[in-house]
């Protein structure tokens, strides 16, 4: 695929995301209202109606489908490692939408505690999978669109990418540092390794 048409599709993308959280949005409108979420589901916690959605959603979709662009046709990359990165783009898009309906589906089962434990266990996958990447953030939050609005999931999935950084790209990075320093020293410490 070129960087052309991967623009292309990114613009069509954009149009659907567009068209399809509108339409969501004067279906909600005509059937009851459009809803508000509170933060951590309690009603202590300020209400944000799924309205920001329709500005918020286009607008997210547009600068991670670019950032992704970037990722895969920026001038650090070569002809031959777009379509590893965008492979690897989509992989994390489907891992993170099936995540996010996961999340949407327990959650409206009344089944929240399952849901806590999931995202809990999001932090394991984050120590092997770098979930902070755009692709991942977008598939996130348009899983998590019908059930929450856009606005929690792309706070939420913000939080969590940050914490996937710091797990993946800090602490992962640092272990495998420290295990390739010392992994020589061991070998040195052996009998017979100087032999």
């Amino acid at each position: 695929m070129t960087e052309t048409r991967f623009s292309t599709l990114s613009l069509y993308g954009t149009l659907l995301i567009t068209a399809a959280i509108w339409a969501l949005l004067a279906w909600s409108h005509y059937h009851g209202g459009v809803p508000s979420h509170h933060f951590l589901a309690r009603e202590d916690m300020p209400a944000i109606s799924n309205w920001w959605g329709g500005l918020l959603l286009p607008v997210l979709t547009w600068l991670l489908l670019q950032r992704i662009r970037r990722q895969a046709f920026g001038p650090n990359a070569s002809s031959a490692d777009a379509p590893r990165a965008l492979r690897r783009a989509l992989y994390g898009f489907v891992g993170a939408l099936a995540f996010g309906v996961l999340i949407s589906v327990l959650f409206t089962a009344g089944a929240s505690d399952m849901a806590g434990n999931a995202m809990l266990g999001l932090f394991v996958v984050a120590f092997f999978v770098p979930i902070y990447r755009p692709e991942c953030l977008l598939g996130f939050v348009l899983a998590m669109t019908y059930t929450f609005g856009a606005v929690l999931p792309m706070i939420i999935g913000t939080v969590l990418g940050l914490i996937g950084l710091v797990l993946h790209g800090v602490i992962r990075r640092g272990l495998l540092y420290g295990v390739a320093k010392l992994a020589p020293l061991r070998a040195v410490g052996k009998p017979g390794a100087n032999s």
